[in-house]
């Protein structure tokens, strides 16, 4: 780790800050993939994210690899082919991941979806559990 943090974002909070670089949607979906399953290819998230766009996947690995948190590389050169890696400081989110797999997993329950007859998907989000999050964390009833 550097004395000096490499990125800057316009904030004092430091939540704020990360939140700068890994804070769209998709962004943590792609950091929890490479988390998991190690270097992977653009095609492996297109069809690991459901739902994801191919311009949307693009500004987010690019986002990622200008913060280092994400390294792009080549594995073949005719034609060009890349996978994408994490860095040693995407790497440290790991223990973030990990909280907030727990936290979703003792807050949050799955509801399945389910096609519209036009073919649209309605539902399928997580919502809360019935109650509220109390101040020290814990769903209160």
């Amino acid at each position: 780790m550097t004395d000096q943090p490499a990125l800057t974002a316009p904030d004092r909070c430091p939540i704020a800050r990360s939140l700068e670089f890994i804070g769209e949607r998709w962004t943590i979906l792609i950091i929890r993939d490479l988390n998991r399953f190690g270097p992977r290819k653009f095609q492996d998230f297109e069809h690991g994210l459901a739902g994801i766009g191919p311009n949307t996947l693009s500004a987010r690995l690019k986002k990622l690899e200008d913060a280092g948190i994400v390294e792009r590389r080549f594995y073949e050169q005719h034609p060009p082919r890349a996978e994408y890696l994490l860095t040693a400081a995407g790497k440290e989110l790991g223990p973030v991941l990990k909280a907030l797999f727990e936290w979703g997993r003792r807050h949050t329950v799955y509801t399945p979806a389910t096609p519209e007859p036009d073919g649209r998907i309605k539902g399928g989000r997580k919502r809360l559990k019935a109650g509220r999050i109390g101040s020290g964390g814990d769903a209160a009833s």
